[in-house]
């Protein structure tokens, strides 16, 4: 029987799914620095964002025979490393996409009427309602205002999508494209194409009142970048930690010239940076962007499909 540890956890979906089909699927969590001594005793590992497979525990475990990431990025793998010994790297990129857009519109929402502050003011305010009422007054509307999306993928689609569904203008930013499609749904089944042509970067620094971004990782927005933008945008990065430059983001939270931040990853985690965690114009989460009852369940399911078929080979 085929072994597979889920060493940070898979949905019972894909749990019941894999078991149904034959497979013993051990959720136990086995701690990293023991990995190397009790991973040759599976066939298959699944990991999230927690779990490390480096080249030395790939050496140690010559009985494994795929490696799995319940979600898109897999920097925590090296993946090109166990290609060469063999041993195939699969991710889940499709699961987690609507998830990772509705963070990131949460977020947007928050920070354009100071959500983010004033759920935490109000309930402290002792006859300050007045004054939190004046101070939060002079919030903006996302309709007719112009989204960058930074890597044009399955979920910055998925943000291109709920953006044109608001009334937003919507500049995709790829590397590897030149346009694609956006296909808005209603509940009415019925449906609207948007074809969009992609940009350059700085086009879309200079013209976005809000940016998104969703690449696998690099250093992207620094202070030069932050220079191109207009002033008093709204910045989310629910990718990697260190995409935008922590420093250059600061300054530019303190300056004003980034008017809030939406920051879902950090460079430091689990212990992110107290000063962006406690700065006023920025809304944070920990690390959640997938972290959705569905996308959770769809991620169990490609997990599923990725082992069946890999084993069917």
């Amino acid at each position: 029987m085929i072994r597979i540890l889920a060493n940070d956890g898979i949905a019972a979906s894909g749990k019941r799914l894999l078991e149904d089909a034959g497979y013993e699927v051990v959720t136990d969590k086995i701690p990293q620095d023991e990995l190397i001594t009790k991973l040759n005793n599976f066939d298959v590992i699944i990991v999230r964002s927690a779990t490390k497979v480096r080249k030395e525990l790939i050496d140690a475990t010559p009985n494994l025979k795929a490696i799995l990431r319940g979600g898109v990025g897999i920097d925590n793998i090296d993946h090109e490393y166990a290609q060469g010994k063999g041993i195939p790297t699969y991710n889940t990129p499709a699961a987690s996409s609507q998830a990772v857009a509705e963070l990131v519109f949460g977020h947007f929402f928050a920070l354009s009427r100071f959500l983010h502050r004033s759920n935490r003011e109000l309930t402290k305010a002792d006859g300050e309602f007045g004054k939190l009422k004046k101070a939060y007054a002079g919030g903006q509307q996302l309709r007719g205002r112009t989204l960058a999306v930074i890597g044009f993928g399955r979920i910055g689609i998925a943000a291109a999508r709920m953006a044109l569904g608001l009334g937003m203008k919507v500049l995709p930013v790829d590397l590897y494209k030149d346009q694609d499609t956006v296909k808005v749904d209603f509940f009415d089944g019925q449906s609207v194409d948007f074809t969009l042509q992609t940009v350059p970067l700085d086009e879309a620094l200079a013209q976005a009142d809000y940016i998104t971004i969703h690449v696998p990782g690099g250093d992207l927005i620094g202070a030069d970048e932050i220079a191109k933008m207009k002033d008093g945008v709204i910045i989310a990065n629910t990718s990697r930690g260190g995409v935008i430059n922590e420093d250059a983001l600061l300054e530019a939270l303190n300056s004003g010239k980034i008017a809030g931040a939406a920051l879902d990853v950090f460079v430091g985690e689990p212990s992110p940076r107290r000063d962006l965690l406690e700065h006023p114009r920025v809304s944070v989460t920990p690390h959640i962007g997938a972290a959705t009852g569905e996308a959770q369940d769809n991620i169990g399911v490609e997990l599923f499909e990725k082992i069946r078929d890999h084993f069917a080979k």
